[in-house]
C-alpha cells in the first residue's frame, strides 16, 4: 500500500509526465513535418522514435527522475530504442497508484523488443551477420600491402574481421581491385562473411608543401655521453635521389652511375667538408637501388664536395677507383619552420613553398612564416576571430587577419618548446561554413568505382542534410539506390546538424554513424569528447542507426606490438558500438585478434547503456550453499 506523501507525488509526477507527453508529441510532429517530402509513405517508426527522443532530451530530466525513482519506478534512463513504450509504461503505473484512469486510445500496447531488434536488423544490414558469439563488428583499414600480399588478407578475417575499410584518398583502383578481390577470396574460402566499405577522400584540406633547405648533407653518428661512438651514421648511396629508394628512412647521396657501378662493400670514399675536415665513408653493403655507406665521424657535405674512390688491394694498400667525384644530387630535406606562442603564420592562397619567418640582423621578424593550403577556397570564408587547428590539435591559432594574400593567424596553442610545421598536415576550421561543395571531382570519379564493387560507401566531411542528400542523389545516378551509407560525423558542423542527417536518410539507405574520434576531438577539444562520443551513441540507438566507434582503438598495439592499459579500457568502452574500426599498422592482426576476445567478453557484463547481471566470479560461492 503505498503512504498519503508517496500518493500525493505519484499524482505530481503524473501531471508532469502526461505534460512532458503532449510536448513531445507536438514537438516531434512538427520536426517531422520538415522531412514530409522525405517520407512520402509517412516517416518510418525508426524516425518517429528519433524525433521523440529529441523531444524528450531538450527537457531537464533529472528533477523527475529523482521522484520517479522514490517511488521505485523507471526513470526514463534506458529509453532510448522505445521512448513513447518507456514513458507510457510509467504513466499507466502512475495512475494505478494515484487511482485515475487514463486515455489509452492514443497509447500503442507496450513493447520494449522492437526498439533493439530495429537496430540489430540495421546492423546486419549495413554490416552483414555478427560473427557466432559476438555482436560487435570489427572493421580493419586495409593497408596498402593488402593489394599485394593475399595472405595478410586472409588471416584478418580468419582472425575476426567483419567490414574491410579502403580509403579513397590511398593508393588507386587498380589496387583497389586487388583488395576487393582478396577479401571477396578470403571470406568465400573461411566462410566468414566480410564486407567492403569504400571511404570518400573528400575536401584535401591540408598544408601545402615546404621549402628545400639548403643542400648540405650532415652525418652524425650516435654518441654516448663520454662521446664514445655507439652508432656509425648510415646514408644511402644511389644513381637518383629523386627515385623511390628501400630505406627512406636514410639520407640519400647521388652518384654518377659508372662509379656507383664499380663499387662495393669494403670500398672506401675519402673527402674534405664542407669546414675542411677530412673524412671518409665505408661502403658497407648492396641494397636493391645502391649501396650503404657509413661515418664514423660527423661530417656536412654540399654539391661542391669531392670524392675519391679506393679500394684496399692484396698488399694491404688502399689504391684509388676514381677520384674528384661529384656528388650528383642530395635528398633535399624540407626547411624547419618551429612556431611557438605568439608567433604568427599566414596561410596563403597561392601554393607557393613554405617557409619559415624571415628575420633582420636584429632578430626581428621582417616576414612571418609562411604555408600554402591545399584547398584556397576553403579560406575564402574565414573571418578573424576563427579558431585554427594543425596536424590534429598540435598547433592551434586564431585568425587575425584576412587579405588577398590570405589568412594571418597568430599561434594560441602549442608545446612550450613549440612544434614544427610540416607538409601535407591536416587543417582545422571548427564551426565554419566553408561553402565547399560536398562532393569533390575527385569524389565524383571514386564513386563510379565505389558504387560498382563496394557494399558500403564512407562519406568523409558530411555536414548537412543538403551534404546527404547530394550523395543520395549521385549514388541513384550510378544505379545504387541500396548502397549503405556511413556518415563520418567528424566536424563541430556535423555534429550540429547529426539529426537532420539521419532523418534525411533513414529509410532510404542503410545508415550508419561513425564517430571520427581523431578530427572531433581536434573541432570540439579533447575534453569534451568523452561527453559527446556519449551524446552520439544515445541520439543513434533513438535513431536505431548502427554506430561505428573509430580513431586510435588499439593503436599503440596495431602499431607497435604492445598494448597499453588505458587503450584496453578505451576498447572495452567500445562494445557499445555495433562497430569498431581499427587502423592498418604491421600488428594488425594481433590487434583483430586481442579486440575480437576484448569484445566478446564485455557484452556479457554490458548491452549498450545497461548492465548485465552475469554472475560474478569475484561475488564467490556463499559458504553456507556448499
Amino acid at each position: 500500500m503505498s503512504t498519503p506523501l508517496q500518493t500525493e507525488e505519484a499524482g505530481r509526477l503524473l501531471d508532469a509526465l502526461l505534460a512532458l507527453r503532449t510536448r513531445i508529441t507536438r514537438h516531434a510532429a512538427a520536426r517531422l513535418s520538415r522531412f514530409a517530402r522525405d517520407f512520402p509513405e509517412g516517416p518510418p517508426p525508426s524516425a518517429v522514435n528519433l524525433a521523440h527522443y529529441l523531444a524528450l532530451r531538450t527537457v531537464d530530466l533529472r528533477p523527475l527522475q529523482s521522484g520517479l525513482t522514490r517511488l521505485g519506478l523507471s526513470s526514463l534512463g534506458r529509453s532510448e530504442s522505445h521512448v513513447m513504450t518507456a514513458l507510457d509504461q510509467v504513466i499507466r503505473v502512475l495512475e494505478v497508484l494515484t487511482a485515475r484512469g487514463g486515455d489509452d486510445a492514443d497509447r500503442p500496447t507496450s513493447d520494449f523488443e522492437s526498439g533493439p531488434k530495429c537496430l540489430a536488423e540495421h546492423a546486419r544490414n549495413l554490416f552483414g551477420p555478427p560473427p557466432a558469439g559476438r555482436d560487435v563488428r570489427i572493421m580493419v583499414t586495409l593497408p596498402t600491402e593488402a593489394a599485394r600480399e593475399p595472405g595478410l588478407v586472409q588471416r584478418l578475417v580468419a582472425t575476426g574481421m567483419d567490414v574491410a575499410r579502403i580509403n579513397c584518398a590511398h593508393d588507386d583502383p587498380e589496387a583497389w581491385s586487388r583488395m576487393i578481390r582478396h577479401v571477396r577470396e578470403a571470406s568465400e574460402a573461411s566462410g566468414r562473411p566480410c564486407r567492403i566499405q569504400m571511404d570518400l577522400a573528400g575536401h584535401k584540406l591540408r598544408t601545402g608543401t615546404l621549402a628545400p633547405a639548403p643542400p648540405v648533407l650532415h652525418l652524425r653518428p650516435v654518441r654516448d655521453a663520454l662521446g664514445r661512438v655507439l652508432a656509425p651514421a648510415t646514408l644511402a648511396l644511389v644513381a637518383d635521389t629523386s627515385a623511390p629508394g628501400s630505406d627512406a628512412a636514410l639520407p640519400r647521396l647521388a652518384l654518377p652511375a659508372a662509379v656507383l657501378a664499380r663499387l662495393q662493400p669494403g670500398d672506401r670514399l675519402r673527402f674534405r667538408d664542407t669546414r675542411g675536415k677530412r673524412r671518409s665513408l665505408q661502403v658497407t653493403q648492396n641494397t636493391a637501388d645502391g649501396l650503404l655507406a657509413q661515418c664514423e665521424a660527423t661530417c656536412y657535405l654540399n654539391p661542391d664536395t669531392r670524392l675519391s674512390a679506393e679500394r684496399m688491394a692484396e698488399d694491404g694498400l688502399w689504391h684509388a677507383l676514381a677520384r674528384d667525384i661529384p656528388p650528383g644530387g642530395f635528398l633535399l630535406c624540407p626547411v624547419e619552420i618551429r612556431l611557438h606562442r605568439g608567433d604568427r603564420l599566414s596561410l596563403t592562397r597561392e601554393a607557393i613553398p613554405g617557409e619559415p619567418a624571415r628575420l633582420d640582423a636584429q632578430g626581428h621578424v621582417i616576414a612571418p612564416a609562411h604555408v600554402s593550403c591545399t584547398t584556397p577556397q576553403a579560406l575564402e570564408r574565414l573571418t578573424a576571430g576563427q579558431a585554427v587547428w594543425i596536424d590534429d590539435g598540435k598547433l592551434g591559432g586564431v585568425v587575425e587577419v584576412v587579405d588577398a594574400e590570405g589568412v594571418h593567424l597568430s599561434i594560441t596553442h602549442c608545446r612550450p618548446q613549440g612544434v614544427r610545421l610540416q607538409a601535407d598536415k591536416g587543417l582545422n576550421f571548427p564551426g565554419a561554413d566553408l561553402g565547399l561543395p560536398p562532393l569533390t571531382a575527385r569524389d565524383l570519379e571514386d564513386l563510379d568505382f565505389v558504387a560498382a564493387h563496394a557494399d558500403l560507401v564512407g562519406y568523409s566531411f558530411v555536414e548537412t542534410r543538403e551534404d546527404m542528400q547530394a550523395l543520395i542523389q549521385a549514388l541513384s545516378e550510378r544505379g545504387a539506390s541500396r548502397l549503405g551509407i556511413v556518415a563520418k560525423i567528424e566536424t563541430q558542423r556535423a555534429l550540429a546538424h547529426l539529426p537532420d542527417i539521419i532523418l534525411s536518410t533513414i529509410g532510404r539507405h542503410p545508415l550508419g554513424i561513425m564517430i571520427a574520434r581523431g578530427d572531433l576531438a581536434v573541432e570540439i577539444g579533447g575534453e569534451r569528447m568523452a561527453e559527446i562520443q556519449e551524446e552520439l551513441l544515445w541520439l543513434c540507438e533513438a535513431a536505431h542507426v548502427p554506430v561505428i566507434w573509430a580513431t586510435q582503438v588499439l593503436e599503440t598495439l596495431a602499431k607497435k606490438g604492445v598494448v597499453t592499459r588505458p587503450e584496453m579500457t578505451d576498447a572495452a568502452m567500445s562494445g557499445r558500438a555495433e562497430c569498431v574500426m581499427l587502423n592498418k599498422g604491421p600488428y594488425i592482426v594481433d590487434a583483430v585478434h586481442t579486440l575480437d576476445g576484448i569484445l566478446r567478453r564485455m557484452q556479457e557484463h554490458q548491452r549498450k547503456k545497461t548492465s548485465r547481471l552475469r554472475a560474478l566470479r569475484l561475488a564467490g560461492i556463499d559458504q553456507d550453499q556448499e
